[in-house]
């Protein structure tokens, strides 16, 4: 994902974060074999230290993928914390289970199948913090129903919210516009204090101030 910061400042980066213990490292690998846009363990510690900060016992996460994010997560909550996670494709979701298992976390995790704009909606709040990675096209259409979701004191954070540097140009893809758009939104809403962080492909985190 090019164009965010310059490559040897990634590097070093990554070369310094924490990489979790074997079992997560295994699922780091097992992103990288099979080419899974997992997020790496720069930003697996920067999610697990935000829930550690608001001591969150429930966290929403939306785009489960292989389950590494969601170890992540969910090993910031204590013994009877819950990672509620959604996963449109099932056979997706059945890989983050196994995954979540061999993390030693699958106590606390609910796993959910189906569409995030489907699912979102039914489940019950509120969310201490809310980690939205779903489809990018879905991102504005998505946007409220986290905030309904979300607690006062609680974060909405983001991934991929540079999109490799994308967001900046003058010739934008129809995704590109749906990412600015929800970037937009998030800081001009009075009921969040919202910042983009340049790590990875940006990750925005906005700390709900009030409903």
């Amino acid at each position: 994902m090019p164009g965010i910061v310059f490559d040897e400042i990634e590097a070093y980066i990554d070369g310094l974060a924490d990489r979790g213990d074997a079992a997560l490292q295994a699922v780091e690998e097992q992103g990288r074999k099979e080419d899974w846009p997992i997020v790496g363990p720069a930003e697996g510690s920067l999610l697990h230290i935000l829930a550690k900060s608001v001591r969150a016992r429930r966290v929403l996460e939306l785009g489960t993928a292989i389950g590494y994010s969601g170890t992540w997560l969910a090993r910031a909550l204590p013994a009877d914390g819950e990672l509620v996670t959604v996963e449109v494709n099932p056979e997706t979701a059945e890989t983050a289970r196994r995954n979540f298992a061999k993390t030693g976390v699958a106590k606390r995790v609910r796993v959910e199948v189906g569409s995030a704009l489907d699912i979102v909606p039914r489940l019950e709040g509120p969310f201490d913090l809310v980690f939205n990675d779903i489809d990018k096209r879905q991102y504005v259409d998505v946007l409220p129903l986290c905030v309904a979701k979300l607690r006062t004191g609680g974060l909405l954070v983001t991934d991929n919210v540079l999109w490799s540097g994308r967001v900046a140009k003058a010739r934008r893809t129809k995704e590109t516009e749906v990412i600015r758009e929800y970037n937009r939104r998030l800081a001009a809403d009075a009921r969040f204090i919202a910042v983009i962080v340049p790590l990875r492909d940006g990750v925005s985190i906005a700390l709900k101030v009030r409903d």
